[in-house]
């Protein structure tokens, strides 16, 4: 598909979906815009071949950005509200939050809430993982492989994800935060 081509897929896609999201008949937009109906039909469909001065009425009458009517497909944008995002609860006082609500190749991303006094063992992964703990708030101890590292706001510690690992806030009376980072190794590998 040459540019002309696609410019016009654009039009054509953008200005119906534009349309229907403000309930608008071809008709009532073809009214508000100065412009026979035929023209809303012909540049939904793709073949229409408007004049600068048509686009800028239409998309006055949509009240959006001329360059909106031709712009190429954005990503897809998807809104979680916090409910429907999935959290669970382990150890003792530590509630676990993914980051990403998607699944992401090869990596687990996670927010760690943990209670006053909160601890949990984490769940050793292939050989070849890693893991990057990072403290956002408070205090967290880690413990790997029976090796104590105490980590304050803004500290971080990687380690091999396969080893035996622990997690806890030394607070008794401040909650901390922190976000694991698991980079998976490929089985097989």
């Amino acid at each position: 598909m040459d540019l002309p081509e696609r410019v016009a897929a654009h039009l054509a896609r953008n200005l119906a979906s534009l349309r229907h999201s403000r309930s608008l008949t071809q008709d009532a937009l073809a009214k508000a815009a100065a412009v026979p109906r035929s023209t809303i039909a012909n540049l939904e469909s793709g073949v229409g071949n408007p004049s600068l001065t048509v686009l800028v009425k239409v998309a006055n009458a949509l009240a959006v950005p001329l360059d909106e009517l031709t712009a190429a497909p954005r990503a897809k944008v998807r809104h979680w509200p916090a409910g429907d995002v999935a959290t669970q609860s382990r150890g003792r006082g530590v509630t676990m939050r993914a980051l990403v609500p998607e699944p992401v190749p090869e990596e687990l991303l996670t927010l760690m809430d943990f209670a006053p006094g909160g601890s949990m063992r984490g769940t050793p992964h292939l050989p070849g993982t890693r893991e990057f703990f990072t403290c956002l708030t408070g205090r967290v101890t880690l413990f790997v492989v029976g090796e104590r590292f105490d980590l304050g706001t803004g500290d971080v510690l990687g380690f091999p994800g396969n080893v035996a690992h622990s997690y806890q806030n030394p607070d008794p009376r401040a909650p901390a935060r922190g976000v694991s980072v698991v980079i998976l190794a490929k089985a097989g590998v």
